[in-house]
């Protein structure tokens, strides 16, 4: 693995990635005018425990916050993340949307 894994963003897959060697963890999500909805997150076993899905958590709220959406976790480990750090990211959670 790199020293600092880069996150790429594929608009045209709707995915947020990590490329290392020939394994992926990627994050997909559906973005609307006002809205990120993140549906997966997928983190090969090979590449567990480094970081990598946190560092996609993070890279998505930060796309959020940047283009002004809300966000609707919908999926269990970004849910999970967002609760670990409520008060950092609860300003950016969709109205009505609970973690």
């Amino acid at each position: 693995m790199t020293d600092s894994p880069k996150v790429t963003h594929q608009p045209e897959n709707s995915l947020f990635a990590i490329q290392i060697d020939s394994d992926m963890a990627y994050q997909e999500y559906i973005q609307t005018k006002t809205d990120l909805v993140i549906t997966h997150t997928e983190v090969p076993k090979q590449l567990e425990g480094k970081g990598l899905g946190s560092l996609l958590a993070k890279n998505a709220l930060q796309y959020a916050e940047e283009h002004g959406l809300k966000l609707m976790p919908l999926c269990p480990f970004m849910a999970a993340y967002i609760r670990k750090n409520y008060e950092t990211y609860k300003h950016l959670l969709a109205p009505g949307f609970n973690v």
